[in-house]
């Protein structure tokens, strides 16, 4: 399944802060603030193929070249999605996710 570039507005259905797309440096798929998701996709990024809609959990941040990593967990399925953090993720959330993991 190929890439799908999605650049779209939303409201996190977990804080409700109103999110806006990333200037060009990439495409936002979590909220900044909570770090939460929404399980929309399938089959691949962007297909919005996913019947689940549920929120996504960050379970865990990881580090690999080039930044950092979070890995969300679907409340609903169980799924886990690894996704690419962005430079205005709110450092104390992850941080937080970062000591959870730790426990």
């Amino acid at each position: 399944m190929p890439f799908i570039s999605r650049q779209e507005p939303f409201i996190c259905a977990h804080c409700g802060a109103s999110v806006q797309p990333l200037d060009g440096t990439g495409c936002r798929n979590h909220c900044p603030q909570c770090l939460r998701s929404l399980h929309v996709d399938r089959d691949g990024p962007g297909d919005r193929l996913s019947e689940c809609r549920k929120i996504m959990d960050p379970v865990m941040i990881d580090q690999q070249s080039g930044g950092f990593v979070i890995v969300h967990r679907c409340r609903g399925c169980g799924k886990e999605i690894r996704n690419k953090a962005a430079a205005d993720d709110e450092m104390d959330a992850m941080v937080a996710v970062i000591q959870e993991q730790q426990k």
